[in-house]
């Protein structure tokens, strides 16, 4: 018989996925007062540093679903935050509008306030090491 428990223990996948779910809530709980949620605030960092790039590149760089991404950008757009922009072809690019540049700068310090508090409570890991590791496990499973 399999050994569950060992599996339990030792799943790569199973710990990402618990760790992305306690993770995501804590972001979200910090990004709550200017009305973002995580990925759209991913997006609106994306869109704001400029990447000036294909809806379908920009859901592979963040590491979103397509889907996922379109329905975000859908809030973005609604909300006034982002605007479409022609591009060559059929592809859309986006640009943040200046409400959407002013929310992007409400919610950086309400990031940079729960990113310091999750690296504060790491205890005998070091942040780098974490994200270290973290890179390495999605470098070992990227299938293309």
């Amino acid at each position: 018989m399999t050994d569950l428990e060992a599996i339990g223990k030792t799943c790569f996948a199973l710990h990402a996925r618990m760790t992305a779910r306690i993770l995501s809530r804590a972001y979200e709980a910090a990004l709550r007062p200017v009305g973002l949620k995580l990925p759209q605030f991913g997006i609106l960092g994306a869109i704001g540093h400029g990447a000036a790039i294909s809806e379908t590149a920009l859901a592979e760089k963040l590491g979103l679903e397509r889907t996922t991404l379109v329905r975000n950008l859908k809030v973005l757009t609604q909300n006034g935050w982002i605007e479409p922009v022609a591009a060559g072809g059929r592809g859309l690019r986006h640009r943040l509008t200046p409400s959407g540049q002013a929310i992007l700068e409400a919610a950086i310090p309400l990031w940079q306030q729960a990113q310091g508090d999750l690296e504060a409570k790491l205890m005998d890991t070091k942040p780098d090491e974490a994200r270290l590791a973290m890179r390495a496990l999605r470098k070992a499973a990227y299938t293309r």
